[in-house]
Formats: C-alpha cells, sequence, structure tokens
C-alpha cells in the first residue's frame, strides 16, 4: 500500500485494482463551463477516478478548455491523445474534430464519419466506455443544447453502470440533461456542487456491496425469493428465471444507490417503499435496443426474408413476433426491411408484426412511432427521409409502416406464444434468462414457428439443446431455420383435445403439429373416410406421430381404454394389456420406415378373457395429411369347425393350446429383446456423444486449471511485490521520522513564534516562544484556540483566522501585547501535499525594535519640516528626476500656486507654462552626480500668476543613507528690483 493511498482524506476513495478503475465520462456543452468550474471545484483533489470530459468543440478552431480546467482542479488536465492510456486522477479532454472511444481503457481517436452539425461525440463516447468498462462505467450529463448523451446513457444502464443529470433548473441550457432525465434512466438529478460527494460514495461503496448481497448464500437467497415476490405482487411479473448474476448486479445498483450495505435492509426499504420497487421492476427490464442494431446481422438477416418472401404468393401473409421488443425501434427496423423486399419484389403480401413487451411504458413509446433526433446516429439518411417524418425535433414512423404492427402486453415465460409465424426476432433477452427458462422459452419458439420459419437471436445466444429443432443459416449473426422437432414440442407443450372436425390451420394451432403444406382448410372427417374405405374399414383410428388420437372410426373399446388418472387421448396409454408394447413398437416402425407395419395374432386381455387381433399401422400419404398415421385393429374370429380364420390355428387339446401360448409369448419376448437392444444402442450412442462432451468439459477443466495456476504464480509476483511496496513504505516511514525530527529542532531553534491550528481552529502544534504570547501548555493542544487567553491587543484575531480559511487567503498585520511590543502578525492556510486546506499557520515577527527606529525617523521628519515651514524665504525639496517633493508655504505664497499643481510636478514647470532655464537644467544635471552645491545662481523669467521676476537660487544636494539615493533642497530669494 502506498503512502499516497495510506493516507486518503475522508471520503476519498482508491480503486483496488488498475482494471476495476471507474471511468467517468462527463457530457456538457453550450453553458457547460459553468457546471464544470463549479463541479471540479467541489471534487477532491485525489478522488481516485478518471474523468473523461466531451464537449461539443468546434472542429476549426483549436480547443484552450485543457488550460481552462487547469484552474478550477488539481486533478491532471490533459487534451486525450491516440493511444493514451486512462489513469487514475485525471482528466482527458476531447479534441476538436475528434471521435473519442475507450478500448481496454485506452483512448482511440478517429476522424469522424458524419458532417459537421450531425455529430454526437457524447452518444459515441458512452456506448464505447460502456462495452470497455461496463459496470465501472459512469456518465454525467451537464448543460447543452439538443439530446446528445440520451442514448448513450441507455448503454451505460445495460452495462450496470450510473447515470448523473445536472438538476435542469441549474443549467444554462437544460436540452441534454432534460432528455436524459425524460428516459427514466437517470439515478440522481442534482446541482453540478453537490455531485461530486454523491458519486465519490457511490464509487467507495460500490465493491462493497456486491460482497454483501452475495454472502452468507443462503440468507440472500431467502431475501431474493421475497424480493421476486414482490415484485410479483406488483407488477404480476416473475423474476425468479432470471440469471443470479444479473439480478444482484441490478440490485446491488440500487442498493449502492441508497447507500445500502445489506440486503435485508434493502428488503425492507422496498416494503416501506413501494416506488422503488417501480424502479428495480424498471432496472430488471433492462430496455436497450435501437434501430438496426448490430448492422451486419440485419444484412443477413434480411438476405433470409428475402429468399422467405420468394416462397410466398400474393394471397398468402407473412407473420412476425418481435418478444422483448422494448421500444419498438427493431420492430420497426424489421418492418422497414420487410417493406423494401415487397417492393423489389412487387408482391402484395399481407404483413402482421406483433411486438410485445412486459414494460407497458416502453410499449407506449412504441405505439406512438416516435423518436428523438439522435436516431440519426443510427438509421441512414435515406431511411429516414423515406420512412420517418420529421417535426418538432422528433422523428415519426411512417403511416403505412405503423400500420404493419400490433404491439401489446406479453410475457414470454407466462403467456402462450403467438402462432403459424414465419418470422421470431429475440434478441438479446435469452442472455438475462438461467437455462431452465431459456429452454422453455426456446421450446415456445419451435412450437409457434412454421416449419422453415426464421428465428433470429442476439450473437450471444444460442438454440440450446435444440439444435435438432433448427437449422443454422448464420452461425455468427444466430439466424436459424426452424425444422418443427416435435419430440422437443411434447416435453414443454400442453396438448389440448381437438375437436371432431376442424381445420388443419387451427389444428396446427391447438396441437403443434408438423406444418401441412397447404394454406387452405381442409376436412379432416373427408379425408378420414376417403383412407378407410381404402383398407376395407377396419376399427380405426387417425393419430398423429406421437400418439394423439385425432379422430376414431368404429368402436375400439376392444382395444383401448381410458387410463387413470387425467385425461388423455394418447393412444398408446389407452392399449389394453398385450397390446401396449406392440402398438408403441409398430408405430415408431412406421414412423421411421415411412411404410405400413403388420403385427399378426395379438393376444389381447379383453373383460376377464382375451381376443385375438391383428394391428396395421400405416401413414397417410396424401399430401395434405402428412405427419398422420392410421391404425387399424382387426379381430380375428373362430368359426364353428373350431378353426380360427386367417391364422389356421389348431385348438384340439388344451396343451396344444398352451405351446401355442408359450410360442407367441415367446414370439413377442424375442420382439420386446430387438427392441430394448435398439434402444440400448441408441441409448450407448447418447452416452457416448455424452462421454464426448463429458472429455471436452474435462479438457476445459484442465485449461481452467492451468489458468488458476497461472494466477496462483501472479498472485505470488504480486506478494513479492507487496513485499517491496512494504520495504519502501518502511523506508518512507523512517524518512518522515527524520524529517519529524528535523522539524522540532527547527522550530526550537528559531525565535519566531509560531501556531498552527486544525480546520476546527484547535490548537495542533506551537513553538516555544509562542507561549509568550498566547498562554499554551502541552495540554492545550487539540482544545479550541478560542478558548485560550492570549497578551494581544486584537479583538477580531479569530474572526481573521476563519476568514483566511474560509477564503483561502492570508493575512497580515502589526499587533501590539499588553506589554507594549509590537509583533507582524501573518495568518496563513495550512496546505497538505494534496493541495488541500487543512487548517491555518500563524507567524509572529517581534518588530518592536524597527517600530521605534520608525518612531524616531518620524518624530525627526516633523522637526525638520517645523523648520522648514518656519523659513520666510521660499524653500523646495526636489528628488533624483527634479520633481517637487515637499515645498513651505512662502513658495506658494510667493508663486500663487496649489499643493495640487506643485506636488510631484517637474521644476521645469510653474502653474501651466515651462520655465525657460535651460541652463540652470544642464547645472544641475552637472553637479548633482558630483554631490556638487549651488550657490546665487540668477533666474530672470516672466513667471505665471506673478510676472516678471529675478531670483537667486541656492542648492545642495542631500544624500539619504539606507535607500542610496539623493535629494536636493532648493532655496529661492526675489531680488527683482
Amino acid at each position: 500500500m502506498s503512502k499516497k493511498n495510506k493516507n486518503k482524506s475522508k471520503g476519498e476513495i482508491t480503486p483496488k485494482s488498475p482494471n476495476k478503475l471507474p471511468v467517468v465520462a462527463i457530457g456538457a456543452s453550450a453553458g457547460g463551463l459553468d457546471a464544470l468550474k463549479k463541479f471540479f471545484t467541489a471534487m477532491s483533489p485525489d478522488p481516485g477516478m478518471a474523468f473523461v470530459l466531451v464537449q461539443h468543440l468546434d472542429p476549426t478552431h483549436e480547443s484552450t478548455l485543457a488550460d481552462l480546467m487547469s484552474r478550477y482542479t488539481p486533478l491532471k488536465v490533459v487534451q486525450a491523445k491516440d493511444g493514451m492510456k486512462v489513469e487514475s486522477d485525471y482528466l482527458y479532454i476531447i479534441p476538436p474534430n475528434k471521435d473519442m472511444g475507450l478500448m481496454n481503457r485506452t483512448i482511440q481517436l478517429m476522424e469522424p464519419v458524419e458532417p459537421h452539425g450531425m455529430r454526437l461525440p457524447i452518444n459515441f463516447f458512452l456506448k464505447n466506455l460502456a462495452e470497455d468498462q461496463k459496470e465501472r462505467s459512469i456518465a454525467i450529463i451537464f448543460s447543452g443544447f439538443g439530446s446528445d448523451g440520451t442514448i448513450g446513457i441507455k448503454s451505460i444502464k445495460a452495462a450496470g453502470g450510473m447515470v448523473m443529470a445536472q438538476d435542469p433548473a441549474t443549467a444554462d441550457s437544460n436540452s441534454m440533461p432534460a432528455s436524459a432525465i425524460q428516459t427514466g434512466l437517470v439515478d440522481f438529478i442534482l446541482p453540478p456542487e453537490e455531485m461530486p460527494e454523491k458519486l465519490m460514495n457511490y464509487v467507495e461503496s460500490a465493491h462493497k456491496t456486491i460482497k454483501k448481497i452475495i454472502t452468507p448464500k443462503e440468507e440472500t437467497e431467502r431475501a431474493l425469493q421475497k424480493i421476486f415476490m414482490l415484485i410479483r405482487n406488483r407488477t404480476s411479473h416473475d423474476f425468479s428465471y432470471y440469471k443470479e448474476n444479473t439480478v444482484y448486479r441490478r440490485i446491488s445498483r440500487r442498493m449502492n444507490i441508497h447507500q445500502i450495505e445489506n440486503i435485508q435492509t434493502y428488503l425492507r426499504y422496498l416494503q416501506e417503499n413501494p416506488h422503488e420497487i417501480d424502479i428495480l421492476f424498471k432496472e430488471l427490464l433492462i430496455n436497450v435496443t435501437s434501430f438496426f442494431r448490430d448492422e451486419k446481422s440485419f444484412d443477413s438477416f434480411k438476405n433470409s426474408l428475402k429468399e422467405l418472401i420468394k416462397q410466398k404468393l400474393d394471397v398468402d401473409n407473412l407473420r412476425v413476433w418481435v418478444p422483448g421488443c422494448s421500444s419498438g425501434e427493431e420492430v420497426y427496423s424489421i418492418a422497414i426491411i420487410i417493406h423494401e423486399l415487397l417492393e423489389e419484389s412487387g408482391k402484395n403480401i399481407d404483413v402482421q408484426i406483433f411486438g410485445t413487451d412486459i414494460d407497458i411504458d416502453a410499449l407506449t413509446t412504441a405505439r406512438s412511432g416516435t423518436y428523438p433526433i439522435t436516431i440519426a446516429e443510427d438509421v441512414s439518411p435515406e431511411l429516414l427521409n423515406k420512412y420517418f417524418v420529421k417535426k418538432d425535433n422528433v422523428f415519426t414512423i411512417r403511416t403505412d409502416i405503423r400500420e404493419m404492427v400490433v404491439f401489446a402486453p406479453h410475457d414470454v415465460l407466462i403467456d402462450p406464444p403467438f402462432t403459424k409465424l414465419d418470422v421470431l426476432s429475440c434478441r438479446n433477452l435469452l442472455i438475462y434468462l438461467n437455462g431452465e427458462a431459456q429452454q422453455k422459452v426456446i421450446s415456445n419458439f419451435n412450437y409457434a414457428l412454421n416449419k422453415d420459419g426464421i428465428l433470429f437471436l442476439g450473437p450471444s445466444e444460442s438454440v440450446g439443446e435444440f439444435v435438432d429443432a433448427f437449422n443454422v443459416v448464420d452461425k455468427k449473426w444466430k439466424i436459424f431455420k426452424c425444422v418443427k422437432s416435435t419430440e422437443f414440442i411434447r416435453r414443454f407443450v400442453e396438448v389440448h383435445p381437438i375437436p371432431r372436425t376442424l381445420q388443419l390451420s387451427n389444428f396446427e394451432t391447438g396441437i403443434g403439429l408438423k406444418q401441412l403444406n397447404t394454406s387452405k382448410s381442409v376436412n379432416i372427417v373427408n379425408l378420414a373416410e376417403k383412407e378407410l374405405l381404402d383398407i376395407y374399414v377396419p376399427p380405426s383410428a387417425i393419430i398423429t406421430d406421437f400418439g394423439e388420437i385425432l379422430y376414431i372410426h368404429g368402436r375400439l373399446g376392444n382395444y383401448l381404454e381410458p387410463a387413470q388418472g387425467k385425461a388423455k387421448l394418447n393412444i398408446v396409454e389407452m392399449a389394453r394389456e398385450g397390446l401396449k408394447f406392440e402398438l408403441n413398437s409398430s408405430i415408431q416402425n412406421a414412423i421411421s420406415k415411412k411404410s405400413e407395419i403388420v403385427v399378426e395374432g395379438l393376444r389381447v386381455k379383453n373383460n376377464g378373457g382375451h381376443i385375438f387381433i391383428n394391428l396395421n399401422v400405416k401413414p397417410l400419404e396424401l399430401e395434405t395429411t402428412k405427419g398422420l398415421l392410421i391404425v387399424s385393429f382387426e379381430e380375428v374370429s373362430v368359426d364353428k369347425n373350431g378353426k380360427k380364420d386367417k391364422m389356421k390355428l389348431n385348438m384340439v387339446t388344451k396343451g396344444d393350446e398352451r405351446i401355442r401360448e408359450l410360442e407367441s409369448e415367446l414370439n413377442l419376448t424375442k420382439e420386446r429383446l430387438n427392441v430394448t437392444i435398439e434402444e440400448m444402442k441408441s441409448s450407448n450412442e447418447e452416452l457416448r456423444s455424452a462421454n464426448e462432451e463429458l472429455q471436452s468439459m474435462n479438457e476445459e477443466s484442465q485449461s481452467t486449471n492451468e489458468e488458476l495456476e497461472t494466477s496462483k504464480e501472479e498472485l505470488q509476483s504480486i506478494n513479492e511485490e507487496m513485499v517491496t511496496v512494504n520495504n519502501e513504505l518502511q523506508m518512507k516511514i523512517d524518512e518522515l521520522t527524520q524529517a519529524t525530527d528535523d522539524m522540532n529542532n527547527l522550530f526550537n531553534s528559531t525565535e519566531i513564534a509560531i501556531i498552527f491550528l486544525d480546520r476546527d481552529l484547535n490548537i495542533r502544534r506551537y513553538t516555544k516562544e509562542a507561549t509568550n504570547l498566547i498562554k499554551m501548555i502541552e495540554s492545550d493542544v487539540g482544545r479550541p484556540f478560542s478558548d485560550i487567553a492570549t497578551n494581544l491587543k486584537y479583538d477580531n484575531f479569530t474572526d481573521d483566522i476563519q476568514q483566511v480559511m474560509d477564503r483561502v487567503t492570508f493575512k497580515e498585520t502589526e499587533i501590539e501585547t499588553e506589554d507594549g511590543k509590537w509583533f507582524q502578525t501573518r495568518i496563513m492556510p495550512y496546505k497538505t501535499f494534496k493541495n488541500v486546506i487543512d487548517g491555518v499557520v500563524i507567524t509572529f515577527n517581534n518588530i518592536t525594535e524597527r517600530k521605534e527606529q520608525i518612531t524616531d525617523a518620524l518624530d525627526a521628519l516633523e522637526l525638520a519640516d517645523s523648520v522648514v515651514q518656519t523659513v520666510r524665504e521660499p524653500l523646495l525639496v526636489l528628488d533624483s528626476k527634479m520633481k517637487v517633493v515637499s515645498a513651505n508655504r512662502s513658495f506658494y505664497q510667493t508663486f500663487k500656486v496649489t499643493p495640487e499643481n506643485t506636488i510631484g510636478k517637474n521644476l521645469y514647470i510653474m502653474g501651466d507654462r515651462q520655465w525657460d532655464i535651460t541652463s540652470l537644467r544642464n547645472l544641475l544635471e552637472d553637479i548633482l552626480p558630483k554631490k556638487a552645491d549651488l550657490k546665487d545662481f540668477v533666474v530672470e523669467d516672466d513667471f505665471p500668476n506673478i510676472g516678471h521676476k529675478k531670483i537667486i537660487l541656492n542648492a545642495r544636494q542631500i544624500y539619504q543613507k539606507g535607500k542610496g539615493t539623493s535629494m536636493i533642497l532648493l532655496a529661492m530669494e526675489d531680488v527683482t528690483p
């Protein structure tokens, strides 16, 4: 630990690791300079943060902002340069005509792409800051025109950062802070001078809160469930399926803002402040979106849509669902792309786009279709002109595009999904859900999409274990094509009873069958009767490929019976004893081989006896009935001659019958064994695949172990560095001890009285000489200075001390003691090495002897002046430049002039006219260096006010010892005839 960090004053923070350095981005524009002055004047000189100031600057003018800001902050102020590493306690200022970003905490400067006037440098930097610094990113929006920064703070909040905005009432131009506040994402709305304290408190406690929120784990989980319950009770939405880390970060942010360090305390705070539940709900929603987000992904998505639209007829429709649509930007982006593709293809397809979300406020914004002018950063000028209407500094989506979209509240985890979809776009929603919720959502998506429907996910998302249900179209941008894997649908989607007569479109929607390749309505009864007539119409049933009965022909009571428990229409579960296994096996074989399966001589238990039947399972071959099977049951009857029809079984004796039964059971057992072997092979393959995955996980674990070993070595290296730092600190302590000893000796050896006071004007230290003026003893250290008796005639002493500390100035005065001694007293602020005012220093310098000398000199001067004034002849005292220093009354009376136009005037100017006494001037300038005297020099001239006069002058040079200068005493005698 360095000395600098050890001596942190209260309220200052130091990041534990350089990689965890908080970076504060400040956005300002018109009127922002005054706010910046107040902010940095109130900021600690060593806040433990890095500041980056992004301001709208004239690209053609060299900025002097760095020089200006250096006057108001002790931080190191520099103009940002490309490749410069962002460090603590620095203020970096954007240079003119540059876009500035951050990559690995290194400044990246680029030439702006947008023309002058369309640039949004604050948004650009905030987005980069959020990506680079995540939850350590902080944004502050100060005074300025427009709305630059509004989009950027959404990225900051999505990354888990914090946002502050200037109180619009204190801003010279309140557009920027007001626009930021309207988003509802601003954590603190304050005047600039109040921001530093909140900022430092937030940063100081940020690293503590997350640790306290997750320990102990059991207590945290219990509190978390209660918080989820409070949110559900107030909003009807369940967040228990969200990833724990995401929830912890969001809750810790709210706790940090309220300076709450215990999750139980925060739970109590939620109970007492329901409005905080609404804010937390908004935090968890993470409404971050934009038009054409990840532009390259939309290029790939557009190609997939193009192929889909090609396959559509004009009578068809195109159904699109965008769950988690937030404020609607992505919905309208897809609508614009579809509109463009329809224009290119010339098709007239009916388009239905559904945008859903659980945030009612976001849906309100989406329904309005109105967005700030900052969307110009994401939407090209061509699309803006074509699909938007600009009015009052906002863009509104065109009416025909708006009519393509329907917005509605919907929860993908609770509400049933939209169905018969051609396109489903759900980007960056799954990343916030846990694994169970993700699989449930993907299952619903698979159920909702038509065969070959497009699934568009975010770049960090995948279909998980549903790899068999989707084909990959674009691996990088996570675009998939649905192949309708009903095996997974069966696991997650509840099957509903189907009416006897219904349309296939409805049938598909109700039970999640494979897509039937038709857009027309088909009557299932007519289809069934046609197929049944082709096979002589025995008692039969039409089923799906996973056994659900759709239609029954004839009486099946001898073969099927309702299963116990919840009513189901699954043919396998309803099969009687002796039929179930063969029926299930035949269905699977018919599906896999796509051919008719016949099983003869099945012995089925029926009403206490047995019957023999032939089982027939056949896939339906019509184009409109793909995915369906027909199961027929043909009972074998016994004729009067004791022969069984078709089977030709001889039942002469009971023993033969028993042998036949045993042979039948043996054959059945063999078949079951074969099926079991096949299933075992399949299980072995799955186990082999799982084993490969485990091996891969083992390799990853080994890699992780190697990384941990590397981390251990790094920790050892850090420990060695800490030892080195500790040694350096010990050396610093020794130096400090030596410096303290030297200072004590210096104080004891000087004869100057010195007193040190702290910020509260308590005595901190004093020299021995100070006790002669102020009665102090060692026990007075720490006592208020105002309580100590003094020997000084100084009534306002304490007030002057306080004034010096408050105004950060100094005061110097002369003070007399009760015993007649004089001291020159100086009061100065006490500054630390961090340039922080931490008290005052008072020095007393004894000037009694000098004061007496001055008094004697003044007395002598007063005596000399009295002598000069009593002389009857005119008399002048001149300096070395011939300017009048003094004159007696006789001079004023003789020449009829006043002191105002005499004192300080040149000798050669009397009144308003210059004397023509060049000879006198030359003479005086000649004798002065020689220290000679002037005697009886005659001047005859016309003087102002007194006329023509003849005057005799006598001069004597007076040398002033100590000052090193000389003066001239000039006497005049009027000898005019």
